[in-house]
């Protein structure tokens, strides 16, 4: 019997995650404007920006400019991740309330992205997070590679739960599970959220899932069955992972909320106004819609559910 949650929390990542990887710069009103418009639908989560080296990121070198030009809306979060005690302070110093930092499941894949091992990477987040207990910031963690590496095929999930449980134990409110390279499947991703949730509560936990392979509404509905209730998406579809060959992307945010308001799962969010910044955002990058329902006329796309 599934044990779909009444409500779900969307985390939208397009303007971080999404556009991180975008090989043309984006001008920082640009950026402004996306945050804007997805808190205005109604998103009650929408991560800005990362305050990591621009030499690694040159797409979010604006972070510091970003952040405090935005206003902020009542009732969202804006959180952004820090790779470090040094993006933090920076972090700090734009007036940031709430961060998140990362990690992986994968040793090889830890190493790739940032240089360290996993226990490495947890020691970097010490300081960052007595810092954040001294502000007052709520910590949110990322866990990577959760169904599959592309250095180390599948991932145990075991593994997975024991660093998420690591992340919990150092003071993250919330432990997001991303399937960097969109290599899950329904079952397999049951069988990692199940694990997870042996050792982390589930209402601690969130999915994050990349569409390569088209599984992740699969995977996301798989996941509601066990009772999650918080899920990361990208407005339009936009991001992808730069060191996993073939990481088109995450998972669209208005094909997540298609599904769940289909299933009549309240989200909170206007659908219209979330597709219509689908659809803008597209233009300012010079593409089409990666998602699906950005692809099709607002008035036949939801006409349907006669939305």
């Amino acid at each position: 019997m599934s044990n779909y949650p009444n409500k779900v929390k969307l985390v939208e990542v397009g303007p971080r995650d999404g556009l991180q990887n975008e090989a043309e710069p984006i001008p920082t009103a640009t950026k402004r404007e996306l945050i804007h418009r997805l808190a205005d639908a109604g998103l009650p989560v929408v991560e800005a920006t990362s305050f990591v080296s621009p030499k690694w990121i040159p797409q979010l070198g604006d972070a510091a400019e970003l952040f405090p030009s935005i206003q902020r809306k009542p009732g969202v979060a804006y959180p952004v991740l820090v790779p470090n005690m040094k993006g933090m302070e920076r972090a700090v110093e734009a007036g940031v309330e709430e961060i998140a930092v990362f990690t992986a499941a994968s040793e090889s894949f830890n190493k790739k992205n940032i240089n360290a091992s996993i226990a490495e990477s947890l020691e970097r987040f010490e300081p960052v997070m007595a810092l954040a207990r001294d502000k007052g910031m709520a910590v949110r963690g990322y866990v990577s590679c959760v169904l599959g590496c592309p250095y180390e095929g599948r991932i145990e999930p075991q593994a997975v739960a024991e660093v998420s449980e690591k992340l919990i134990t150092m003071g993250c409110y919330e432990v997001s599970l991303g399937d960097t390279i969109g290599s899950g499947t329904p079952l397999k991703a049951r069988e990692m959220l199940a694990a997870v949730a042996e050792r982390v509560p589930m209402d601690k936990l969130a999915i994050h899932f990349h569409d390569t392979r088209g599984q992740a509404l699969a995977n996301i509905q798989a996941c509601l069955e066990l009772g999650v209730a918080t899920v990361d998406a990208s407005v339009a579809g936009l991001g992808g992972c730069p060191y996993a060959d073939g990481a088109s992307g995450n998972v669209a945010s208005e094909d997540v909320i298609f599904m769940l308001q289909g299933m009549g799962i309240d989200t909170g969010v206007d659908l219209e106004k979330l597709h219509a910044t689908a659809v803008w955002i597209s233009e300012q990058l010079g593409r089409e819609p990666a998602s699906k329902l950005g692809r099709i006329p607002v008035e036949k796309a939801l006409a349907p559910l006669g939305w």
